[in-house]
C-alpha cells in the first residue's frame, strides 16, 4: 500500500496533525509511525500538565497565536470527549519589589495577547486565592489550566482512525532511513517499508537529525534540557490549591520552579533545567555518548553555558540537593519543610538551540519537496497542538497541492 501522508511521531504535535488532517480529508489513508510501544511517552508525555494561557510569548508570534488559539480548540475538545482538565487560574507571584517592573512587562504582553480576565492584585488579594503563598503582588490568569495530555493524545488518534479503515498506526518502529523513490517516500523501520506520497515529520527531540536524514539543511541543533520534580506529600498538599508560578527572569530562558496541581490530584513543583547528557534520558545520571558528543561538539551548547553560567550552576545544584530545591520553593511557600516533599518524575525539553546559543525561537515550521519537518515546537507546543496540526494541515494544502 501506497498511504497519502505519512507523519513520523506520535508526540501530541503528531496526533493533531492526524487527527486535523484526517477530519479534513477522510478519504485519505495516512499513517502514524512512532518508536515507542505507545503514544505521547517523550516531551508530551512528561510535561508539567498545563494548560497555557499565552501570557509570555511576544504578541504576533506563532507561539502567542498558537497558544491562545489551541488553548481555546483543546478546552474545546476535552469538554466534549471527557478528558481530565481543569480551567482553574493561576497566580504570579512576585516574592520581592525587584521582580515588579518584570510582572509589569508580562502583565502587559498579557493584554496585548487579548488575555481577558488578567489582572494585577495585591499580596493579600493573592493569599485569598492561595493562602499559603508569601508575595507582595501577582497577577492573576484565569485562562490556565490543567490537562491530563496523554489522554487527549490517545482521544486525537483514536478518532482520526475511526475517518478510514485503511489509515494506520504503527507503534514501536523507528524511521531508521527515508529513500525517495519515484515520487514516492520510503520509510526504512528495522520491521517494514512504508510507502507514501508525503511525510510530515513531528519528532520532537530527534527533529534536527531527522531533517538532516530528509536533506533539510539547518544551522541550528537539538539540545535537550532535563527537568526534575518534586511531589507533595499527602500531609502538605493543603498548601497549593491550583497552579502557582514564580515571576520569571528575562535573562534565564525558563520560567522557574512553580507549582501545580495535576489532573490527578498530586501536586508537582519544578521543574529545574539542566543540560541532559542523553536526549530522551529521564534519570539524573542517564548518558549517551552520541547525545553528548552531538551537544558538547556544537558551539551553540558553549555559547548557552557561557551567557548563562551562574544560572546552570545553581540548577546543577538543585538537581542534586533537596535542601536547595526547598529554598527555591520556600521563596513562594515559606511554610513548606523537607518531611513535605518526595522525589517525582523528569521530563526533558527540546531546544532548537542558534549557534549563538540563543534559545528564544519561536515556533518552527518548514517545507522541502515532499515533506513538512516541525522543528522547534517547545512549550506551549502541547497546549496549541490542535491549532499547530491546523497550520501543518493547510502547509500540505500549499506544499503538497492536496
Amino acid at each position: 500500500m501506497v498511504y497519502d501522508i505519512g507523519i513520523i511521531g506520535g508526540g501530541i504535535v503528531g496526533a493533531a496533525t492526524f487527527y486535523q488532517l484526517q477530519r479534513r480529508y477522510p478519504h485519505y489513508k495516512i499513517v502514524l509511525i512512532e518508536k515507542e510501544e505507545i503514544l505521547a511517552d517523550h516531551q508530551t508525555g512528561h510535561n508539567s500538565g498545563v494548560l497555557h494561557s499565552g501570557l509570555y510569548y511576544k504578541p504576533g508570534s506563532l507561539k502567542a497565536k498558537n497558544c491562545i488559539q489551541g488553548r481555546e480548540e483543546l478546552v474545546a475538545f476535552a469538554k466534549e470527549h471527557h478528558i481530565d482538565h481543569d480551567v482553574c487560574g493561576k497566580v504570579v507571584a512576585a516574592a520581592s519589589v525587584e521582580e515588579l517592573p518584570f510582572m509589569d512587562k508580562i502583565f502587559e504582553i498579557g493584554k496585548q495577547n487579548n488575555l481577558p480576565g488578567i489582572e494585577k492584585i495585591t499580596g493579600a488579594q493573592l493569599k485569598e486565592i492561595e493562602p499559603s503563598v508569601e508575595a507582595i503582588a501577582g497577577l492573576w490568569v484565569p485562562q490556565t489550566g490543567i490537562i491530563d495530555f496523554r489522554s487527549a493524545t490517545a482521544k486525537m488518534v483514536e478518532i482520526a482512525l475511526s475517518k478510514n479503515e485503511e489509515s494506520k498506526v504503527f507503534l514501536n518502529e523507528e524511521v531508521i532511513d527515508i529513500i525517495h523513490e519515484d515520487g514516492i517516500q520510503n520509510l526504512i523501520t528495522p520491521k517494514q517499508r512504508i510507502r507514501a506520497r508525503y511525510t510530515i515529520f513531528c519528532t520532537g527531540l530527534q527533529a534536527d537529525r531527522m531533517a538532516i536524514k530528509d536533506g533539510v539543511e539547518i544551522k541550528e541543533k537539538v539540545v535537550g534540557f532535563r527537568g526534575d520534580y518534586y511531589e507533595l506529600n499527602d500531609h502538605a498538599k493543603h498548601k497549593v490549591k491550583n497552579l502557582i508560578y514564580p515571576v520569571p527572569n528575562p535573562d534565564f530562558p525558563f520560567l522557574g520552579v512553580h507549582f501545580t496541581r495535576m489532573t490527578d490530584g498530586e501536586i508537582e513543583c519544578g521543574p529545574n533545567a539542566v543540560f541532559t547528557f542523553k536526549r530522551e534520558g529521564y534519570g539524573k545520571t542517564d548518558f549517551s555518548m552520541k547525545d553528548t558528543m552531538d551537544a558538547l561538539s556544537y558551539k551553540g551548547t558553549w555559547n548557552l553555558f557561557f551567557n548563562n553560567m551562574s544560572f546552570g550552576i545553581n540548577e546543577y545544584r538543585r538537581a542534586f540537593s533537596k535542601k536547595l530545591f526547598l529554598k527555591t520553593l520556600q521563596r513562594l511557600i515559606p511554610s513548606l519543610e523537607m518531611k513535605d516533599l518526595k522525589p517525582g518524575r523528569s521530563g526533558v525539553r527540546a531546544l532548537l538551540l542558534s549557534p549563538d546559543g540563543d534559545t528564544r525561537d519561536d515556533f518552527r515550521i518548514v517545507s522541502r519537496n515532499n515533506s513538512i519537518h516541525v522543528l522547534n515546537a517547545p512549550s506551549p507546543a502541547a497546549t496549541a497542538s490542535l491549532a499547530i496540526g491546523s497550520e501543518i494541515a493547510d502547509m500540505a494544502v500549499e506544499h503538497f497541492n492536496i
